[in-house]
């Protein structure tokens, strides 16, 4: 597994590449949860989420060893992130993306010059093909969740969090495949083990609360959560194992409650936000834990959303 000395190093690695967020407050939604909410705004993150911060420390650790192009397989933020990166550095990446992907990803995966190619609506489906086209183009596939790099990358948005603000009861982090919540378990658990690390998934896409239930891999295909970013089939190899040794709860939202949250932010924050990234501004809103009168942290995961679809997103 990682450790705290993997993510300092991925914080100096990706220094000059990513921009630290702002932690933003809400009186409305504190006094709505009872406790003092903060919002982790990654949404205002370059390239749009905190998946830069993993990509980052992948694809210059994939240059440094020589990698001539890289690939990967995204539901759309990863993606944007990798093909950012690898812009920047000057290396070729393709990027393959679900059937179903936000036309506003593929736009920005394009904008950045990386190659879209579309296949199946599942991860068990591009991830395959993804590694496919990296064998083929004597390149390097770049794991959206399951790789020691992109943890420790994504880990230090924990760092950041306990340095913008003292006195954290819990933080709450949406759970895709796993690859933020076990880089900030890592950086919370290994620095103040007293702060509550509080995973949340859509009940549409619940494979990792099933695998904590039944302590092994437990595989959830086919799901249509509005939370696109958190369709992934299973947690990772490397990411379960962090989850199981640390996480404090993992908590289910309904696909009406993220349109709730997602409306919240939208309306009285004025702050455009993913639906995956609301999961956990729900959790926090409906009560989801017996947390009360702490001071919590929502991570806010990425702010990438198809402005076509916003309307079914929105509770009138």
């Amino acid at each position: 597994m990682i450790g705290i000395a993997d993510i300092m190093a991925a914080r100096e690695q990706i220094a000059d590449t990513i921009r630290q967020t702002p932690l933003l407050s809400s009186e409305q939604l504190s006094l709505q949860s009872g406790n003092c909410v903060f919002l982790k705004a990654e949404h205002l993150q370059k390239t749009g989420s905190f998946k830069l911060r993993g990509a980052t420390n992948k694809v210059k650790q994939a240059v440094y060893a020589g990698a001539a192009s890289v690939t990967t397989a995204s539901s759309g933020n990863h993606g944007q992130a990798v093909a950012y990166i690898a812009n920047k550095l000057g290396i070729p990446a393709t990027i393959v993306v679900p059937e179903d992907v936000a036309v506003c990803k593929v736009e920005a995966i394009e904008a950045y010059q990386g190659k879209v190619e579309k296949c199946g609506l599942t991860s068990a489906e591009r991830l395959p093909r993804a590694m496919e086209i990296a064998e083929q183009q004597k390149g390097v596939f770049v794991p959206p969740y399951d790789d020691p790099y992109i943890m420790a990358g994504q880990g230090t948005v924990g760092l950041e969090i306990m340095e913008e603000l003292d006195d954290i009861d819990a933080i709450f982090v949406p759970i895709g495949g796993g690859g933020l919540i076990s880089g900030v378990l890592t950086a919370i658990k290994e620095t103040k083990p007293s702060i509550q690390v509080i995973g949340v998934e859509p009940q549409l896409a619940n494979d990792t609360y099933l695998s904590l239930q039944q302590n092994q891999l437990v595989s959830h295909e086919g799901t249509t959560t509005i939370a696109d970013g958190l369709r992934t089939s299973q947690p990772g190899d490397l990411t379960f194992p962090v989850l199981r040794k640390y996480v404090d709860d993992v908590v289910l939202v309904s696909e009406e409650e993220i349109r709730q949250a997602f409306t919240f932010v939208l309306e009285r924050m004025k702050q455009l936000i993913e639906p995956s990234s609301a999961t956990a501004i729900a959790a926090v809103m409906f009560e989801k834990t017996a947390l009360r009168g702490k001071r919590v942290v929502t991570l806010v995961s990425g702010g990438n959303v198809d402005l076509a679809a916003m309307a079914g997103l929105i509770v009138k």
